[in-house]
């Protein structure tokens, strides 16, 4: 009697061991599934950051801020670049009123021109989209910083789209 519980007990614990062994052998197949998976995904938008930081360089290569010779044209008259652009860009859409804005050489169809997005491209130029609400156009504007601290904005080029 001693003998066959001895067995049954033998018997029951091999059994559960192999479920044990079966059981954790497709968790971790499983797991590792996940893992390759996820490895994947994480490569999939590394790549696709690395694309997106790249095309971000590309783009902001005309820009007060990564133009080294426009930046340190400010830096030579001890002017912090990054609190003055803020006030040239405020200066352009300031020229914006109920009569338009004076920057933008057009007359507008149903309503003045006003000037929508602003982007400086150096120390001495920037880039500006404007619209009446039924078309639109850029305008290229040169600005000076004067001794007082003032702006002067001139319009260099512009263009309107069909």
């Amino acid at each position: 009697m001693k003998r066959n519980i001895f067995m049954y007990l033998f018997l029951f614990v091999s059994l559960w061991v192999i479920f044990q062994y079966v059981n954790n052998t497709k968790v971790y197949e499983n797991q590792q599934k996940q893992i390759v998976k996820l490895e994947e995904t994480n490569q999939k938008y590394s790549d696709s950051l690395n694309v997106l930081n790249e095309r971000l360089f590309t783009s902001e290569y005309f820009g007060l801020l990564t133009n080294s010779n426009a930046y340190e044209y400010y830096e030579n008259d001890a002017i912090d670049v990054s609190a003055f652009m803020p006030v040239i860009i405020d200066g352009v859409y300031e020229l914006n009123t109920v009569n338009g804005n004076v920057l933008v050489p057009y007359v507008g169809d149903n309503r003045p021109y006003q000037v929508n997005q602003v982007q400086v491209l150096n120390h001495r130029w920037i880039i500006a989209d404007f619209s009446d609400g039924t078309t639109w156009g850029e305008v290229l504007i040169a600005y000076f910083r004067n001794e007082d601290g003032t702006i002067d904005y001139e319009t260099i080029e512009s263009l309107l789209y069909p």
